[in-house]
């Protein structure tokens, strides 16, 4: 069966907590969605908002090649003419070919919050979506609170999608805006609907009980096509159905047909790009797309994978555009070990000496306080520096960082001396304190030979003491989680000087870049 997919990151997930969205970074994120095969892309409300108006301008100047744009309002004010409703204007003034015009489906919210009849609401209703079908658009009727009305008032509820179909609705979608609904109830519920009306039926539904996926397969399940929700989640109070898991759910559990092969497989690439634009940390926990999605740890587990990847894994990571990785434990044995140094030399067996002796070195590490969970990338360094197939990109000859009491912005200044291939930079830089100030000094010193770096840039930063009993002399092991706006990676440094154990993990995560970059 064909699903058709409607993003609304644009809109419902701008009222996300933390979500603020520039002109810009809407125009982003439509190409992202357009790329990946979208079908409808939610872009804003240009009746009430400054930004999203100037949005509908620009976007008008770049053709889409897979996505229709969509512009949402809602249904006319109550005692006015539609014709007259300065929202219903800015709606079609926002040019687009699909509007979706959202109407209460809840006799509370009716009588309660619009305060007026239920009459009154329905000619609310079937007369903005005419108005719309008049002017040739495509209209999807968000029926909003449809569930709780339904419990509340099944025969009122039906009534608000029936004065929508009646007035050329094209789509009629059931809105669990409270995300309260129990999942049996839900599906019960549009499997009733299902028998009321002859119009495609969609469903989007909020995540308060951490059901909205499910909630939403399950609609599918009952015969409905058109799947609203925000790219990654986010959205008001606990976020939107999870379109990233959604996705895969539908084409890869149940055989529906949602994105082209190759545009499922950038999923997880898109996720990225979205929540970078947005500003937000990718979970790591996410279904489908999260690092840690195909990620294990347990000994008993990775040597299950290493033998039958399906047995501790439900898909092949490939098949959304994520990858397996084996943390590094002590709970993880030699699996996940040896899988790291394959990757950097295939050719050496499992029970070699060299692979025994890099195992040793690892344990030397260990000892010194180094913990490679999380920081993969400079476990990587080792095995390529002890197998002498890492040449570095530069050494420092000097640095020194000044953390200074002061109420300015910028805390902290660092300078840096660095050689590569024989020349020399000497940089200075100030930072928001001095990890900033230092990572700020290095990479701009290094930007001369390595463009490419300028992509580079910290995540996270975590620093844990691991001798406690030493007080001030204490060792301490710095955790840095860098990204390329692609790809994510964690180096780790140790020391007694915390500024030391931070450059080690800097120096890490800059050599590990750029042996991606440029090899």
């Amino acid at each position: 069966m064909k699903i058709k997919i409607f993003d609304s990151t644009l809109r419902d997930g701008a009222q996300g907590e933390g979500i603020s969205f520039s002109v810009t970074d809407k125009l982003k994120i439509v190409e992202v969605l357009d790329n990946l095969g979208i079908h409808y892309i939610e872009s804003g409300n240009p009746g009430s908002n400054e930004k999203d108006r100037l949005f509908f301008e620009e976007v008008r100047k770049k053709p889409l090649k897979n996505a229709r744009l969509v512009a949402f309002g809602s249904t006319r004010r109550k005692g006015i003419e539609v014709s007259r409703d300065d929202n219903v204007l800015a709606l079609l003034e926002a040019g687009t070919g699909v509007v979706c015009i959202f109407g209460k489906s809840w006799d509370l919210h009716v009588e309660k919050i619009l305060r007026t009849t239920l009459e009154e609401n329905l000619e609310m209703i079937g007369d903005t979506v005419a108005f719309f079908k008049d002017k040739g658009k495509e209209v999807v009727f968000d029926a909003e609170h449809f569930f709780d009305g339904y419990q509340a008032n099944p025969a009122y509820a039906l009534r608000t999608l029936a004065a929508a179909s009646g007035a050329g609705a094209d789509v009629l979608v059931l809105c669990d805006t409270n995300g309260g609904t129990y999942p049996t109830d839900l599906q019960r519920i549009v499997a009733e609907v299902k028998k009321t009306t002859a119009t495609e039926l969609g469903i989007h539904v909020h995540d308060d009980m951490g059901l909205a996926v499910a909630n939403s397969l399950l609609a599918v399940d009952e015969g409905v096509t058109h799947v609203q929700g925000t790219f990654t989640g986010f959205g008001e109070r606990c976020g939107n159905a999870n379109l990233s898991a959604v996705i895969p759910g539908l084409q890869l559990k149940r055989g529906h047909e949602v994105l082209e092969e190759d545009q499922l497989k950038n999923l997880t690439h898109g996720a990225r790009e979205i929540n970078n634009i947005a500003n937000i940390p990718l979970a790591n926990q996410l279904p489908y797309v999260g690092r840690s999605a195909f990620s294990h740890k347990g000994g008993m587990h990775i040597d299950g994978v290493a033998k039958v990847a399906r047995s501790f894994e439900h898909i092949p990571p490939e098949e959304v555009g994520n990858r397996r990785r084996y943390l590094m434990s002590e709970m993880s044995g030699k699996t996940s070990i040896f899988s790291i140094i394959q990757r950097v030399d295939p050719s050496l067996e499992r029970n070699s000496e060299t692979s025994g002796k890099i195992l040793e070195k690892l344990k030397a590490l260990e000892k010194e306080g180094y913990q490679f969970e999380g920081a993969e990338s400079s476990f990587e360094l080792v095995i390529r520096k002890f197998l002498g197939l890492h040449d570095p990109a530069f050494e420092i000859e000097y640095f020194k960082t000044i953390d200074e009491s002061t109420t300015a912005a910028l805390s902290a200044s660092s300078i840096i001396k660095i050689r590569v291939k024989g020349q020399e930079e000497i940089t200075a830089a100030q930072g928001n304190g001095p990890v900033n100030a230092m990572d700020l000094a290095l990479r701009k010193a290094l930007l001369k030979f390595y463009p490419c770096l300028d992509r580079m840039k910290l995540k996270d930063y975590k620093v844990r003491v691991l001798d406690g009993d030493n007080t001030t002399a204490a060792k301490v092991r710095v955790l840095i989680e860098s990204t390329n706006g692609e790809e994510t990676w964690g180096t780790v440094g140790v020391s007694t000087n915390i500024m030391e154990a931070s450059l080690k993990a800097l120096v890490d995560s800059i050599e590990y870049n750029l042996l991606k970059e440029i090899g």
